[in-house]
């Protein structure tokens, strides 16, 4: 898997490429928005679009980092989720949990009320 982030507007943007399996992948996600979370940020989008595998550990890990943002008073978005993480979202009901914005610009603005 690959992950690239940046910080626009406050905002942590967090793309993910290929299959979210678990270990070393979600290590390197968690550690990813760990450093990031040391520039005071508790906004973040997560690119799905390009995710075309994810198993419980994936889930898990999402689940890790929703939990994470809220604890700060913050959110998380996933932007776009691929076919496969839409269904495992819906087959573990967790699309009732998660907000999903339909790309960059919808995460964006679901996240900028919260941003100000």
């Amino acid at each position: 898997m690959t992950i690239t982030s940046s910080v626009q507007n406050g905002i942590l943007y967090v793309r993910l490429t290929g299959d979210l399996i678990g270990s070393p992948d979600t290590d390197q996600l968690l550690q990813s928005v760990n450093n990031h979370l040391g520039e005071s940020l508790n906004l973040c989008a997560v690119d799905l679009s390009e995710i075309r595998y994810i198993n419980s550990a994936g889930i898990g890990v999402l689940v890790s980092l929703l939990t994470k943002f809220r604890s700060r008073g913050g959110e998380m978005v996933l932007i776009n989720p691929a076919e496969h993480p839409k269904k495992m979202l819906a087959l573990t009901k967790l699309n009732n949990i998660f907000t999903v914005a339909a790309d960059e610009a919808a995460a964006r603005q679901l996240l900028a009320p919260a941003a100000v």
